[in-house]
């Protein structure tokens, strides 16, 4: 059995979208040393295709990251398979909050050098010494203290749709960009109660190693990230600090917190909060688009690109290899489409 997708994307896509299958969306991941990364991966892809888990999932020798779904039907196998590899045993899974089954729609797994990208040299610091896990509550208490600051470790097009009130918002593209910018920000601050948060918890975890480190004194975060700040808060009643949408990697884009939308639609500046990448696929800019602009404009960030997309294919392959799109020129987020919408 070849353990990769041979089918055609786009025929993948086509089958997730109209399928009635009932899904469930969840992440997961786990520090921890494993010594034959290459049999592990290929073990757990075995496993997973059998029971029809979708999604991406990467291992290093540091540990696994995954973001999947999996029919509710083969649910529970699904869990008892995932924690019958031993360092696995009772993680938690991060269930999605706002969740359409169509999160995923084939599984890939991959082997790289670290399972989150942070450009840290974890052998110059103790990654074991991390800081202290903050359950829905415990983060609701703290962050009443005036001494607290509350910091968003995620990138700016994930702040941009919803964040934790009061949070300080770095202006990044990457998690490796974030680290070192929040250090020089907060280098003043060190006594203070420093409170990290991210999608599902696996950035703070090394970052806050590295700020206790970095001689911070008291570093937070929040346990299970957004997704399970979310979902003790509705279990148990309590007051949501969250406002607005919680940004995902996957063909959600977003799952909604509250109902409160923050940002603007990057072409006419109204209301929405929906991120999408160009319809264009030489372009494939992220960027948010309200459903008028995305009628208006066919999907497209730009009118350079909508009239891309009209060409025959193979005057699109041509125009490839000279043409220069919003994908190739900004980082993700970054390119306001409505400020150059009619000059591209």
């Amino acid at each position: 059995m070849p353990l990769y997708n041979r089918v055609n994307n786009d025929e993948l896509k086509r089958r997730m979208l109209e399928s009635d299958e009932q899904r469930v969306t969840l992440s997961f991941y786990q520090y921890a040393n494993i010594d034959n990364v290459p049999m592990f991966r290929n073990d757990l892809y075995r496993a997973f295709d059998e029971l029809k888990v979708y999604g991406r999932i990467y291992i290093a020798s540091e540990g696994i990251n995954g973001q999947i779904s999996v029919t509710e039907e083969n649910f529970e196998t699904f869990r008892e398979r995932l924690y019958s590899f031993p360092f696995l045993k009772d993680i938690r899974l991060n269930i999605a909050i706002d969740d359409d089954g169509k999160s995923f729609y084939k599984l890939k797994i991959k082997i790289r050098p670290k399972i989150v990208a942070d450009g840290l040299d974890d052998d110059s610091f103790d990654v074991t010494k991390r800081g202290k896990h903050l359950s829905a509550k415990e983060y609701n208490d703290l962050t009443d203290q005036e001494n607290t600051i509350v910091v968003d470790m995620r990138n700016h097009y994930e702040s941009e749709v919803g964040y934790f009130k009061d949070a300080v918002l770095p202006d990044v593209e990457t998690f490796r960009d974030a680290l070192p910018l929040v250090e020089d920000m907060l280098e003043e601050e060190k006594e203070k109660n420093i409170v990290m948060y991210c999608t599902g918890g696996i950035r703070c975890e090394k970052a806050s190693a590295y700020y206790l480190h970095k001689g911070f004194k008291n570093v937070f975060m929040v346990d299970g990230g957004i997704i399970e700040y979310a979902r003790q808060c509705e279990e148990q009643g309590l007051p949501n600090k969250f406002i607005g949408k919680n940004f995902v990697f996957d063909e959600r884009m977003g799952e909604r917190i509250t109902e409160d939308v923050i940002s603007k639609c990057h072409q006419c500046g109204s209301p929405a909060d929906t991120h999408v990448n160009c319809a264009n696929d030489a372009c494939h800019i992220l960027f948010i688009q309200c459903s008028t602009c995305a009628e208006k404009n066919d999907g497209c960030c730009s009118a350079k690109c909508q009239d891309f997309i009209k060409l025959t294919p193979e005057e699109q392959a041509e125009g490839r290899k000279t043409k220069e799109f919003n994908g190739t020129k900004f980082g993700k987020g970054r390119y306001k489409a409505h400020r150059k919408t009619d000059q591209l």
